[in-house]
């Protein structure tokens, strides 16, 4: 049974001036916990019903006939990988993924400002994210809809929501509002983390 996460901030708090209270309430409580219960629904009685998340996802990806069950899987885990990516006081970025990150873009700022437009040119609805991808480098993507960088061979490190959802109540079509304020809460330790398990499988390979 997949189950919603535990968020890691309280939700009468918001997270900074990222998200408010609301925000925050509607998209993990109504949205975030659909997706959960859609996906346990559409499992049951199904091979998908005993498999891990990223197993689910990574087989219906392939499977046109479990587009839905894709769809709530993947927006199952990229709605987790956001909390993570947060953190209501924000954080300095460690040095480690500083370095990789001047290696790969040039500057920290280059990165940001290279980030935030991709993440304002996104049509619709979907996702931006920083990926190591299968060379090994740090790179931007986007997904549409409930895209996910691991169907891609990207190994995920930290993700923007530009869904509607994630930011109308607060900042109603002001996409790029959104996506300034979510600079201040960027949790660089979590992207941190996700980067060095990426490191530590590529050395055990």
């Amino acid at each position: 049974v997949h189950k919603l996460p535990e968020l890691k901030y309280p939700i009468e708090k918001g997270i900074g001036a990222a998200v408010s209270p609301t925000t925050l309430d509607f998209h993990y409580n109504k949205h975030h916990a659909t997706y959960v219960n859609n996906l346990n629904k559409l499992v049951a009685g199904t091979p998908y019903a005993d498999l891990d998340l990223v197993s689910v996802i990574t087989k219906s990806a392939k499977d046109s006939s479990s587009t839905s069950i894709f769809n709530n899987a993947a927006q199952r885990y990229n709605h987790s990988f956001l909390w993570d990516c947060m953190t209501p006081k924000g954080s300095e970025i460690p040095q480690t993924v500083k370095e990789r990150i001047v290696a790969d873009f040039g500057s920290v700022d280059a990165f940001k400002d290279k980030f935030s437009a991709s993440a304002l040119g996104v049509f619709g609805s979907g996702w931006t994210w920083l990926v190591q991808n299968p060379e090994g480098k740090l790179s931007i993507v986007n997904t549409s809809d409930a895209g996910v960088p691991l169907t891609q061979g990207n190994k995920p490190v930290l993700t923007i929501d530009v869904w509607e959802h994630a930011y109308y109540l607060d900042f109603q079509n002001r996409r790029a509002e959104w996506i300034s304020n979510w600079w201040k809460v960027v949790n660089w330790q979590f992207v941190s983390g996700a980067y060095h398990r990426f490191q530590v499988v590529q050395l055990l390979v």
